[in-house]
């Protein structure tokens, strides 16, 4: 595959994901797989793009006024340490893939089900408990693969309706922030792998980044980019799948 046309591929998957306020790994991960890299290798990078995206649409949309700490707090006092456990649980490939394949899946269904969502819901009362063991349990897995739980952590907190659509992209942008921070320090120790070409795509990132995170801020919808989206990331699931 033609390195600029890689570079496009994560220019554009930051752009879509920091436009309903994700960092994007899931998307880095699909782009990744379809390259054939090592596992070794996709998880320190998609993290690192991770932290640099959420932490630019975590700018954006905490700024609009939508961001409710007093989700965030316990969310992330769960989250960040399982987050860190999860980096150091070492997982086979064919495991790896199965889980890669499932989280991407979960990300195509919330993609979809995000376009056809009522945003006039109200919102219900928020259950401690049940924050707690959900950000438990998302930091666990954002840790082993190496995502930031935003896809994760998105669908459920609309599934429960605590929060609206607006609501939910500011509360997951610092979420993935931290626990990216927090899954990135554990594989530091483990010494990571870097492809050659990781600054382009840093670059790359901050570019679509930007971009995404500014025009979703301001409500510019999305809805045909996140159709393409959720068709990329069908056929890493299917590539997943059958290799």
């Amino acid at each position: 595959m033609s390195e600029w046309i890689v570079i496009l591929g994560f220019l554009v998957i930051a752009l879509l994901y920091a436009a309903v306020g994700h960092g994007g790994a899931s998307g880095y991960l699909a782009l990744m797989a379809l390259l054939g890299l090592a596992p070794a290798v996709i998880r320190p990078s998609a993290l690192v793009l991770n932290v640099i995206v959420s932490l630019i649409a975590a700018v954006y949309f905490v700024r609009s006024g939508y961001f409710r700490p007093r989700l965030f707090i316990p969310l992330a006092i769960v989250s960040i340490p399982m987050a860190w456990l999860g980096a150091h649980l070492q997982v086979s490939d064919h495991w790896y893939r199965i889980l890669l394949a499932a989280c991407l899946l979960i990300a195509v269904v919330r993609l979809l089900a995000e376009m056809h969502a009522n945003s006039d819901q109200p919102v219900r009362p928020v259950s401690i408990p049940l924050l707690l063991i959900a950000g438990a349990g998302i930091g666990v897995l954002s840790g082993m693969i190496g995502i930031g739980g935003g896809i994760l952590l998105s669908p459920f907190l609309l599934l429960v309706r605590w929060t609206d659509m607006r609501e939910t992209a500011a509360l997951s942008a610092p979420f993935i922030l931290v626990n990216s921070l927090a899954a990135l320090a554990a594989l530091s120790s483990q010494d990571p792998v870097f492809p050659d070409t990781l600054l382009f795509w840093i670059l790359a990132t901050i570019a679509g980044g930007t971009v995404g995170a500014y025009l979703g801020s301001r409500r510019l919808p999305v809805v045909a980019l996140k159709y393409i989206l959720a068709a990329v990331l069908l056929l890493a699931i299917g590539k997943l799948i059958l290799v």
